[in-house]
């Protein structure tokens, strides 16, 4: 058994040596206390490090059919009217959405930017159609125009112009006028009020839209209800002027918000020159999906944004407003969060303290024996 125990001694690869042979130095405390300094911060480093998830990224081709993208925008128009604007999505396999009123909110804002009034029913860009004839139709070019009373006629003769004959005809008939917005007069000349009193004024447009994931573009265009009618409406003459297209993106975004997005549009601010124009955003996104540590899983985008505008100076001349021309990525980005296993962390700290303690033992070897080096030469007077 004391043989055994003999050769097991034999083995131990940490031989002491007696105190009494040690010899503390000046420099090896410096280097000690140094040392210890530098252990303690990437211990500290390396902890944080294990209780903080890391993300892994992998890079997968996007195989997914028929999903529908959430497209989220805040956007500010400082310089058009609210009852102007209208917002139309169009894409490649020929789905259009015009004038969408779901899901938005408008702010009219005054010149300052402060919010004069608020309304969730919609953006609804203005609609102003020929007026409607007695006989049905619409006014067309050269045709003396005659409104329709609605049934409250007195004669085949009589017309009703304007929407307070239409009330009056009424009223000689005794009926109740319950909704005057589905008369035509009372509607135009509802949007002629509402335009003048508007101008100058400012808009905030901020909610989503649902559209096919495929390639196609929204856009915000102001006043496109008034220029498609092709009619001559002389109080809007000042629409013949143009428009002030500058605006700013609050916000945009594509789907879901997940840890680390960037979304670069987010704050960005275009000016209008001198003359107006069409400005143009190309986005190209990209399909992302996040896996947090509990396994639920984002689905979103990310995106990449190149910007150009197009002067209204040409013929034809381009329809102005704010175009977002977006496209897919045929990559899809997959984010993971992983936990560091503990295993992982105690073979770190094991690295940190064995590395600092091996370097700094080396470090004192090397000023101590450099010391006794330099105090033995001076003293053999080669130093003076």
């Amino acid at each position: 058994m004391d043989g055994f125990l003999q050769k097991l001694k034999g083995l131990d690869a940490y031989p002491k040596v007696n105190e009494d042979f040690y010899k503390r130095t000046l420099s090896g405390g410096v280097v000690t206390l140094v040392a210890s300094v530098v252990m303690l911060l990437l211990f500290v480093s390396e902890t944080r490090s294990y209780f903080y998830s890391a993300t892994e990224t992998k890079l997968v081709v996007d195989t997914s059919r028929g999903e529908r993208l959430r497209v989220n925008f805040d956007i500010t128009f400082p310089s058009v009217p609210c009852t102007l604007l209208s917002v139309d999505t169009v894409d490649i396999s020929g789905e259009q959405h015009h004038d969408i009123r779901h899901d938005i909110e408008k702010k009219r804002l005054d010149a300052h930017g402060n919010v004069i009034e608020a309304r969730k029913e919609g953006i609804g860009g203005a609609k102003i159609e020929s007026p409607l004839q007695k006989h049905g139709g619409r006014l067309s070019k050269g045709e003396e125009y005659c409104g329709t009373c609605y049934g409250a006629e007195e004669s085949d003769e009589q017309c009703c112009n304007s929407c307070d004959e239409v009330r009056e005809a009424y009223k000689k008939k005794g009926w109740a006028l319950t909704n005057p917005d589905l008369i035509d007069q009372c509607t135009r000349e509802d949007f002629v009020e509402r335009v003048k009193t508007q101008q100058g004024e400012g808009c905030n447009v901020h909610g989503f839209l649902d559209v096919s994931k495929v390639a196609g573009n929204f856009h915000f265009a102001p006043g496109k209800g008034f220029y498609q009618s092709n009619i001559n409406v002389p109080e809007l003459s000042v629409l013949e002027q143009g428009f002030n297209i500058t605006h700013k993106i609050n916000k945009l975004s594509f789907g879901t918000e997940f840890p680390g997005v960037v979304n670069p549009l987010n704050g960005a601010q275009w000016t209008q020159p001198a003359s107006d124009g069409t400005y143009q955003y190309f986005i190209k996104v990209v399909p992302t999906i996040y896996t947090d540590l509990r396994g639920r899983k984002i689905h979103s985008n990310q995106f990449s944004v190149t910007e150009h505008f197009r002067d209204g100076n040409v013929r034809p001349k381009p329809q102005p407003g704010v175009f977002f021309f977006y496209d897919f990525s045929p990559i899809k980005v997959i984010f993971t969060e992983e936990n560091r296993s503990l295993l992982h962390y105690l073979t770190n700290l094991c690295a940190i303290v064995g590395g600092v303690f091996t370097v700094s033992g080396i470090i004192d070897s090397f000023i101590y024996h450099g010391q006794k080096a330099l105090k033995k030469k001076m003293e053999l007077g080669k130093y003076r």
